[in-house]
């Protein structure tokens, strides 16, 4: 028995050892650093995606949000508030411009919001809704906007609007 397991380890150490001096290819390292352009002419500018002004912007999230608001989503009466997904300055655009809007408006840091369920309203503990609207990148004097509403997996859905600048306002031009 004592022959076997030397016998065993004599075996593996050889394998082991012939293991390391094989002839195996070598890796080489290269500590050069690679060669930096020499004409910057030759390096393309990645193409700037017009933006719209953050006063252009403040302008079509709000006219979206005036169109979701008179869609009365909400005529049933279940709903405690409407919360608005924006910034402060816009939430406060928004209720200017609506100031007398039943269920009042909201920003949606007021709300306590669960996967998948309708949310409620922290002041009230009751349902509420929650709108949000997503501008696009403008093609010159029009741009698109994507206007959600959200009350729940059932409740949920959203108008695409193409909007269009006249005059220094922007307007509606279709929903779809």
């Amino acid at each position: 028995m004592k022959t076997a397991i030397s016998f065993v380890f004599v075996l593996l150490s050889a394998w082991l050892v012939a293991g390391c001096f094989s002839d195996k290819e070598e890796i080489q390292f290269n500590d050069e650093r690679s060669p930096e352009p020499t004409n910057s002419a030759t390096v393309t500018p990645l193409p700037q995606t017009p933006r719209l002004e953050k006063d252009d912007l403040l302008k079509v999230e709000v006219a979206a949000y005036g169109y979701l608001l008179q869609r009365h989503f909400w005529d049933a009466g279940e709903y405690s508030a409407i919360f608005l997904q924006a910034d402060d300055a816009e939430v406060e655009a928004v209720r200017h411009a609506f100031p007398y809007h039943n269920p009042p408006i909201k920003a949606v840091y007021h709300a306590e919001l669960r996967p998948g369920r309708t949310p409620v309203d922290r002041d009230t503990g009751k349902p509420a809704m929650i709108l949000s609207v997503d501008a696009l990148e403008p093609e010159g004097d029009t741009v698109e906007a994507i206007g959600r509403w959200f009350a729940g997996d059932a409740v949920t859905g959203y108008y695409t609007f193409s909007l269009k600048k006249v005059d220094g306002t922007w307007r509606i031009e279709n929903v779809k």
